[in-house]
């Protein structure tokens, strides 16, 4: 089979697609024939050595897929070969075949086709239990969605209007605002300027938005504490910005709000069941028209970097995936 593969840290043109023997799986585990992968911004981080985890080499990046189980590992009971699924292995998926933990196996819709099967775990997993279970969303709140055209950005946009929110979505061109108003956002801001708190007071009435959704960090992220309502939920989703925060303990008091961190990855490790209580929402979302996920470009395996590279410098809006 042919993987792209990563041999030592580095930046990503350092991958290359190789040949090699199909996984088998161990007993907890299935391998999947992968039709459709989703790209994101941490399979840039674990090939340059800057994720959570570092897998060991020689590995393939690629957190998400979707397609149909190839072979069972001795413990698996409860899936079968030939089942269309979707697969959050971690690693691994940009390859024809991979190897996925059961647990982190999700059954797939039939209506569900596998290219966009594929590009929602990361975000629209991230941005559901974000938004319902750490941001405790309630209809009729105000939720401020920063870099709203991007992956996790889009998605939290489509999420929290189907919750019943007001979302008021920010990006940095008018272009990016207006991919964001076409999914669902009621308000948007051009931030380019660098520049949101005031704005998001007068669209409020002056009391700030309720949940705040925040994959960027830095100055946003400092910002967003100034602009956000008396008991309020700031949601850490990532730094994209490149530069983590720290928060004033003072602003925190002062607005009795909560700041919280949203790891996903932990939580569908811990917590598979109520994982797959938010993926049934999800698809009888896609399925009522309140979620249409954004496919922006797609690439086959052996262009997989030209993926990558645009992510890395903000050219794609929704998804990019990669095609096997």
């Amino acid at each position: 089979m042919k993987a792209l593969l990563c041999n030592e840290f580095g930046p990503p043109q350092n991958l290359k697609v190789e040949e090699i023997d199909i996984p088998s799986p161990r007993d907890d585990e299935v391998c999947i024939k992968v039709h459709a992968s989703g790209v994101n911004f941490p399979d840039i981080l674990i090939v340059e050595g800057k994720y959570q985890f570092k897998p060991k080499f020689p590995f393939s990046p690629g957190a998400e897929a979707a397609g149909e189980i190839y072979s069972l590992g001795n413990n698996i009971k409860t899936f079968q070969i030939g089942q269309k699924v979707i697969a959050i292995p971690g690693h691994g998926t940009f390859a024809e075949y991979c190897l996925c933990p059961a647990k982190k196996l999700i059954p797939l819709n039939n209506n569900i086709d596998y290219e966009i099967a594929s590009i929602l775990p990361m975000v629209y997993g991230t941005s559901a239990h974000a938004l319902i279970q750490r941001g405790k969303l309630k209809a009729g709140e105000t939720l401020l969605v920063h870099g709203a055209a991007g992956g996790v950005g889009l998605a939290a946009v489509e999420i929290g209007k189907a919750m019943g929110a007001h979302v008021i979505a920010t990006a940095s061109t008018d272009e990016k605002c207006q991919i964001a108003k076409n999914h669902g956002a009621d308000e948007t801001i051009n931030y380019s300027d660098g520049k949101f708190k005031d704005t998001v007071k007068s669209m409020t009435d002056g009391n700030g938005a309720n949940v705040i959704y925040d994959p960027v960090g830095g100055d946003i992220f400092d910002q967003s504490l100034r602009c956000i309502a008396w008991e309020g939920r700031l949601l850490v989703i990532g730094f994209t910005s490149g530069r983590i925060p720290s928060a004033p303990a003072n602003l925190a008091l002062l607005k009795s709000c909560d700041i919280i961190g949203v790891f996903w990855g932990s939580f569908v490790e811990r917590s598979p069941n109520i994982n797959l209580e938010n993926f049934q929402r999800i698809f009888e979302w896609i399925e009522e028209g309140k979620i249409r996920p954004r496919i922006s470009m797609k690439v086959t395996l052996d262009n997989t970097l030209e993926a990558m590279k645009s992510i890395s410098e903000r050219k794609i809006t929704g998804k990019a995936i990669v095609k096997v």
